[in-house]
């Protein structure tokens, strides 16, 4: 990494920090763009040179976590069916990031049910997810699953995860367990994806 992109990368995460600290302080509609760059130091116009408007700050990897879901998909193993990729996939997001389970995903979680514009920002982010994933894992499967199953099976993943996260993150205690929390959203996975992982392993 070059050092202009390690400075864009340290503004980048001073914004999410400094939007994490006031929106848990003041709350989110009560929270400025203009405020979150005055905490980061940098001008109100720069910041949108990073996020595209406040409720991006709530979703920092959501794009990481799609590419990484892409990434498995492309560099799958002959015994790897589409449910061992995703699988593989969100074990290699917990492996290099704690975003998933850290104060920023509480808070997202928290603004979901509370603000429409997250919430609505949530679930482009979701809808979008599920249909490019699906149609990489349609189109790298092509014997084994259609772009209509695999969609569904995106969809039943990505709504494992985010249900997990959900009933788990509720309890300030265990952002205190990161590595607790993502075990736990591991298991929730396996059952969720059991079905398919069953079906692409074929008949004992």
């Amino acid at each position: 990494m070059s050092l202009r992109d390690r400075k864009r990368a340290r503004t980048r995460q001073a914004l999410v920090d400094a939007a994490t600290e006031l929106f848990e302080r003041n709350g989110y509609d009560e929270t400025t763009i203009a405020d979150i760059a005055a905490a980061a130091e940098i001008g109100t116009r720069t910041f949108f040179g990073y996020f595209a408007s406040k409720e991006e700050l709530l979703f920092p990897e959501s794009d990481v976590r799609v590419q990484a879901a892409l990434d498995a998909i492309a560099s799958r193993g002959p015994d790897e069916g589409p449910a061992e990729v995703l699988l593989r996939a969100l074990r290699k997001v917990g492996d290099d990031s704690d975003e998933m389970v850290s104060r920023v995903a509480a808070l997202r979680l928290r603004f979901v049910r509370t603000v429409p514009a997250v919430r609505g920002r949530a679930l482009q982010i979701q809808f979008e997810a599920q249909r490019e994933i699906g149609r990489q894992l349609a189109a790298a499967f092509p014997d084994e699953i259609d772009e209509v199953s695999a969609v569904a099976l995106t969809g039943a993943f990505i709504g494992a995860v985010s249900g997990a996260l959900q009933v788990l993150l509720d309890d300030p205690e265990r952002l205190r367990d990161p590595a607790g929390v993502r075990e736990a959203v591991n298991r929730a996975t396996d059952v969720a994806l059991t079905p398919w992982l069953r079906a692409s392993r074929g008949p004992e």
